[in-house]
């Protein structure tokens, strides 16, 4: 089953038009990676204070439809290795009223070890098993 954090949309993550501002989704599908992370026994906040750092280096987007203010959904999470020291994170943003996907991810990312270098993270190898 993939993994998913429910939400709701607040007034002022919302634009002129009425609708979620594209830069917010950024903020859902962070907060879902995270909570996903700590779901499998990852503490993103001991990494970083272990000087090991979970970073993005690429976000593909696609909007499909608009959340309005109050809107009910969820942020759906899986995760694949995209090479041997990058993994990727498959997002999608599912309004629950009509079950309409709003967005499809694709974030990818890499850990840094203490000297900025990316390395193979013990912890996030368990991910693929």
């Amino acid at each position: 089953m993939t993994f998913q954090v429910e939400f709701k949309v607040r007034d002022y993550e919302c634009d002129m038009q009425g609708i979620v501002n594209n830069g917010v989704y950024f903020n859902y599908l962070e907060h879902a990676r995270h909570e996903y992370l700590l779901a499998k026994g990852i503490d993103f906040a001991d990494l970083t204070a272990k000087k090991i750092h979970l970073v993005v280096v690429r976000s593909e987007m696609d909007y499909k439809n608009s959340l309005t203010s109050g809107d009910q959904f969820v942020v759906q999470v899986s995760v694949e290795r995209i090479s041997k020291v990058k993994f990727g994170f498959r997002q999608r943003v599912i309004r629950l009223s009509d079950e309409k996907v709003a967005l499809d991810a694709l974030v990818i990312g890499t850990a840094l070890n203490e000297r900025g270098r990316p390395f193979i993270l013990p912890e996030l190898e368990t991910l693929f098993e």
